[in-house]
């Protein structure tokens, strides 16, 4: 009888421990974000932070440093508590990083999606979301354009840009302004030229040439067209042009302090120039001169999530369900429109109060061909980046040659792809 009772007391402890097995609660997990937008850190930290008081999952942001991010995340994705949450910049992005992207073809934030123009695709996998849309030009101040006697709709060609920026140079002291801000080559800014303009010959010789994806070599058809336009910033700027890598050149301020007519930017920077009032604010393509006629702005996106598929299944659900809240809840489709100013591509997303975005829309509604993103396509971006920067100070400054631009423009993209494919 003892002997009975005891194997019943060991039977009912071990249901014990299963039923206390059953009945453990799953883990929730953690979302790690590494940032790639500097400007919008403020907005992410509060948005997490809002996330987990009201669910409790503990989502972190690390916003890495201007130019840093491919670096960064190299540093960080092997580590025990790595992203969960990062940016894969584009195909290009994608072959670095695709071991590491978790399928998303089944996630709720892929279902979002408007378009699937819109996703990161190989293979039949859905490898990122992108969740943003913009365009960059020239962001002009129609109030200081009237004051030099020309209107918005005068300029509709890289002759005819030329034309008013050399005439507001000549008459500098007396209109008291410049026409472009600085053309700063400092980490904060070097960017918006070594990449964003720099996809003005790109675009044109991939259209030419046929060039779908990534190539092995390019060559630099229309880099006579890059030097006009860079010329053309560089003497008609707000600062000596010798000056370029300065850590203390400000565009954002010389422009909203009336120092210069037109500075070349994109729809994410709409709350730092809105000061100086919609009604002021103008947006025009950045035309070099190759086919000016029924331009339109440079649209498109290098930035799409990439959910980490090395993280626990605990922090992967997490980080899902984090997505799925910022795209659909009321809470995270309001950051993104009001606080980040994205134009997001998701079912759920509101319109947003910028009117960057907007003009960037009546183009396309226009008719105007879009300059597309073919700097998404560079190889070792970070590197090649930063060869054309310092090719482009030292041309600038009058210490180097404009033959060196084009030597790490050509010969920087081929050295770059075979460095990229060991």
């Amino acid at each position: 009888m003892r002997k009975l009772l005891s194997i019943m007391l060991v039977l009912v402890a071990i249901a014990t421990v299963f039923v206390g097995c059953g009945e453990k609660k799953e883990e929730k997990g953690s979302v790690y974000y590494l940032n790639f937008k500097p400007e919008q850190d403020a907005a992410w930290q509060e948005l997490a932070k809002e996330y987990t008081e009201k669910t409790g999952v503990v989502v972190k942001v690390v916003t890495a440093a201007e130019g840093t991010y491919e670096q960064t995340l190299t540093a960080e994705i092997d580590k025990d508590a790595a992203p969960t949450l990062f940016q894969v910049n584009g195909e290009v992005g994608l072959e670095s990083w695709k071991d590491y992207c978790l399928d998303l073809k089944d996630t709720e934030v892929y279902k979002q999606l408007t378009s699937d123009d819109f996703a990161l695709k190989k293979d039949d996998a859905v490898y990122g979301v992108a969740y943003v849309y913009e365009g960059y030009g020239l962001i002009t101040n129609k109030k200081l354009l009237k004051q030099a006697g020309y209107e918005v709709e005068d300029i509709n060609s890289y002759e005819k840009l030329k034309e008013v920026a050399e005439s507001i140079t000549a008459r500098k002291d007396e209109l008291g302004f410049s026409a472009f801000t600085s053309s700063g080559l400092a980490s904060s800014s070097s960017w918006r030229f070594s990449g964003h303009l720099a996809n003005m010959p790109l675009f044109y010789e991939f259209e030419q040439d046929n060039i779908k994806g990534q190539p092995a070599s390019i060559k630099g058809t229309y880099l006579d067209n890059f030097k006009n336009i860079w010329d053309l910033y560089i003497n008609n700027s707000t600062i000596d042009k010798k000056t370029l890598t300065n850590e203390q050149n400000d565009a954002v301020s010389e422009f909203t302090s009336g120092k210069a007519v037109f500075y070349q930017n994109g729809t994410w920077e709409y709350d730092n120039i809105k000061s100086i009032g919609d009604e002021n604010i103008a947006y025009l393509p950045i035309y070099i001169g190759v086919r000016d006629e029924k331009q339109g702005l440079s649209c498109g996106t290098e930035n799409y999530w990439a959910v980490n598929n090395t993280a626990s299944k605990a922090d992967i659900n997490a980080t899902l369900e984090f997505l799925k809240w910022v795209v659909t809840s009321e809470e995270g489709t309001e950051a993104l429109a009001e606080d980040m100013g994205f134009v997001a591509p998701f079912k759920s997303a509101k319109k947003v109060d910028n009117v960057l975005a907007n003009i960037m829309n009546e183009y396309v509604s226009e008719g105007r061909y879009n300059v597309s993103w073919a700097f998404n396509y560079t190889p070792n971006v970070d590197t090649w980046r930063q060869n054309l920067v310092d090719a482009l100070a030292d041309y600038s400054a009058g210490t180097g040659e404009w033959s060196a631009v084009k030597k790490a423009f050509v010969d920087g993209w081929a050295e770059q792809y075979t460095a990229s494919k060991q």
